[in-house]
């Protein structure tokens, strides 16, 4: 099982930085001493003042707790023809996902990690042939084995208009792809980076959506602009899906719209 992404005190943290709060700023507004800030953000679990600062701060309190005592851990079955991919990237694990149609085992490749290897692999044992490698955003860790896996499949590479990577084509929000039966929408949902990009997959036997860094297990990504746009933006574009939609996020384990929509504190 893979961990989440983010403790309680990452989340305190992202909050903090995308309201541009300091310490002492968020102790007055939560009515805490700033002695109390600093210890939740250093991981220390009191519940009195980590539900007063929740509430100063918009987060659902009640989930920031359960995530605080390790009660949330979300556990979604998968598709078999929906595989998750996680490579090393410096001190952090990256997902890539693989997606195919179980008949004509067309195949797409959404973000590429930081290796190669385990995705050609994957497509060799399963006897896949990859129609196109689509990214959610340009950083590093969610595209440095991009030129290896464009070499070694001879397929395009596709990025977001406001995001460009070389040697990619872009696509613009609204644009439809497929891969064999399955439909593969773009949405834009930038915040953690300008042209973050969510793709929604429709087909017979799935509905999914690969987020990128936009959302985590219990998180968002790090926001660095627009933080309360880039949350409205999350809500409209990605959890107003079916709650049984399958969530494929950058990092940490799978989930549902569902499971966030009640234990996720921002938007709980």
């Amino acid at each position: 099982m893979i961990a989440l992404e983010d403790n309680f005190s990452d989340i305190l943290g992202k909050a903090l930085r995308g309201l541009h709060l300091s310490e002492e700023e968020a102790a007055r507004r939560a009515h805490l001493a700033a002695k109390d800030i600093r210890s939740l953000l250093r991981g220390e679990v009191r519940e009195q003042p980590l539900t007063a600062l929740a509430a100063s701060l918009s987060l659902n309190s009640s989930a920031l707790l359960d995530l605080a005592h390790g009660r949330y851990q979300p556990s979604v079955d998968r598709p078999e023809n929906l595989v998750r991919v996680s490579t090393a990237y410096k001190n952090m694990m990256v997902n890539s996902y693989v997606l195919w149609d179980r008949e004509n085992l067309d195949a797409a490749i959404f973000d590429t990690g930081a290796e190669a290897t385990p995705l050609l692999e994957l497509v060799k044992e399963r006897g896949l042939n990859v129609v196109a490698i689509f990214l959610t955003h340009s950083h590093a860790d969610h595209t440095q084995a991009l030129t290896q896996l464009r070499q070694a499949l001879d397929v395009e590479a596709w990025s977001s208009e406001f995001e460009p990577v070389q040697g990619t084509r872009t696509f613009r929000p609204g644009d439809l792809f497929n891969a064999g039966r399955h439909f593969i929408r773009t949405r834009h949902t930038p915040g953690h980076s300008p042209g973050g990009t969510t793709f929604i997959i429709e087909g017979r036997d799935i509905e999914a959506a690969i987020v990128g860094d936009a959302l985590f297990a219990g998180s968002v990504g790090g926001i660095k602009e627009g933080y309360q746009e880039s949350l409205a933006n999350i809500s409209t574009e990605i959890l107003a899906l079916p709650d049984h939609t399958i969530l494929c996020p950058g990092h940490g384990p799978l989930t549902t719209v569902g499971l966030e929509k009640q234990h996720n504190p921002f938007f709980a």
